[in-house]
């Protein structure tokens, strides 16, 4: 029996085979759309913490130099 994975972008059954050019795509289309994904961020790989980077740097607080004479 082969086996079948869902294709990532439109869920088709496609056979995971060595005859299955595109695979886990069934087309070259739906490999392109996925790609398109990536480039244009709506997919991401997230990471802990992400949300720290969100949000705007704290400011470092130094005590002011003294003036050389």
């Amino acid at each position: 029996m082969v086996k079948t994975v869902a294709c990532p972008t439109c869920g088709k059954p496609v056979p995971w085979t060595p005859e299955s050019r595109w695979r886990p795509f069934c087309s070259e289309r739906c490999r392109l759309i996925d790609l398109g994904a990536w480039l244009t961020e709506q997919h991401r790989i997230s990471t802990p913490g992400n949300e720290v980077l969100d949000q705007e740097p704290s400011p470092i607080h130094t005590e002011p130099r003294p003036k050389v004479s």
